[in-house]
């Protein structure tokens, strides 16, 4: 990604200031409308729906999971299955961290969006494999309309990084992203039974000893005209798992049998959806989920989404236990994992668009 100098456009009619974060221009005095670039154009299908016939998330309890009986973990594996079969998303509940864990980590987040643009400009990075790197919308370099949103970004494991600002992240995120890492393996350990192959599968195959965990922390101030932005537009995610919690705004829409639906998070549950690379290892059974985030016009909501991945150098290729040349064929071609993280970042973000490059063409 290019530099993400001079991020946001000139608000031609109130300021010359080039404002490098929506930050900074959703708390301009008296806006009252975005500029044309943060426009976001939606059609009649795009609009979300809360019915509760076709609402259903799936819930699994992470303590069933993780201490339950042998009857208990079964059941949960097998509705784990299903969840990522049916949805490829679902909500941790009973999951271990304590909630004063998680709203210290959304916290000190906030607290490093708060940092002025002075302060945040020296974690701007250059280039999306930067180990810690903030900035607006996804990638300002090669978009014609810009998201409602700014970021933080940072990598945590196998090597773990901080920004040194707050004096605190360091502390507190080494801890979260820590425990949050236990919950994505024990998942990943059931996710593996549900395929029909051992616990210690994927965690082999995927080298996630070494595995790549990203923080992604996401600020979403208020916009004035929520109806015509986005905060980020439909995508699916890299890795295998992503976990996510928020401050208690809502705002994710996931894409369920061509609709869209709003997700109403229980309180101090985790969503997780699954990424493009346990697409590709399953070989299609468990597709990876569309996912975006609205926007509201009173108050802010910060998402703080940690990716799980294999380790960099992993190439990611259908299991060959799950591959039948008759039946089941591979369906995706084999890509090392991180020259896959360089495709999709450094890109637009535009649908599965990124997976699609992987996927196998049947020209028969």
């Amino acid at each position: 990604m290019a530099a993400t100098a001079s991020l946001v456009p000139s608000l031609a009619t109130h300021s010359p200031t080039k404002m490098r974060y929506v930050k900074g221009l959703a708390e301009y005095p008296g806006l009252t409308s975005i500029p044309s670039a943060y426009t976001y154009t939606t059609t009649a299908t795009d609009h979300a729906t809360s019915d509760p016939e076709e609402c259903s998330i799936p819930i699994i309890d992470f303590s069933l999971l993780v201490s339950g009986t042998p009857h208990q973990r079964s059941k949960i594996i097998h509705d784990l299955g299903k969840a990522c079969q049916d949805w490829g998303f679902f909500m941790v509940i009973n999951h271990g961290l304590q909630e004063s864990m998680m709203k210290a980590m959304l916290e000190v987040c906030k607290s490093f969006f708060d940092l002025t643009e002075e302060e945040k400009q020296e974690f701007e990075g250059k280039h999306v494999l930067d180990p810690i790197r903030c900035g607006t919308s996804f990638n300002t370099s090669v978009e014609q309309v810009f998201f409602w949103r700014d970021f933080l970004k940072v990598f945590i494991h196998p090597e773990f990084h901080s920004p040194n600002k707050p004096a605190e992240f360091s502390k507190i995120s080494l801890e979260y992203c820590k425990k949050t890492r236990e919950v994505a393996s024990e998942l990943l350990e059931g996710i593996s039974e549900s395929l029909g192959l051992e616990a210690c599968y994927i965690n082999k195959a995927m080298n996630l000893e070494t595995g790549f965990q990203i923080l992604a922390a996401n600020l979403y101030p208020p916009c004035p005209q929520p109806d015509h932005a986005m905060g980020m537009p439909p995508h699916s995610d890299h890795g295998l798992l992503t976990v996510l919690s928020q401050n208690g705004i809502d705002g994710l829409q996931i894409q369920h049998k061509g609709k869209w639906i709003k997700v109403n998070a229980i309180p101090n549950s985790f969503l997780v959806n699954t990424g493009d690379h346990l697409e590709i290892l399953s070989n299609g059974k468990y597709k990876s989920v569309l996912h975006r985030a609205v926007v509201n016009n009173n108050a802010t909501r910060i998402s703080l989404a940690i990716g799980h991945g294999p380790s960099l150098d992993t190439i990611v290729s259908p299991a060959p236990e799950l591959v039948n040349i008759k039946n089941h064929p591979p369906a995706y071609l084999g890509m090392k994992y991180r020259e896959y993280v360089e495709l999709q970042q450094s890109g637009q973000l535009d649908g599965k668009s990124c997976l699609d490059r992987v996927r196998v063409v049947n020209t028969e």
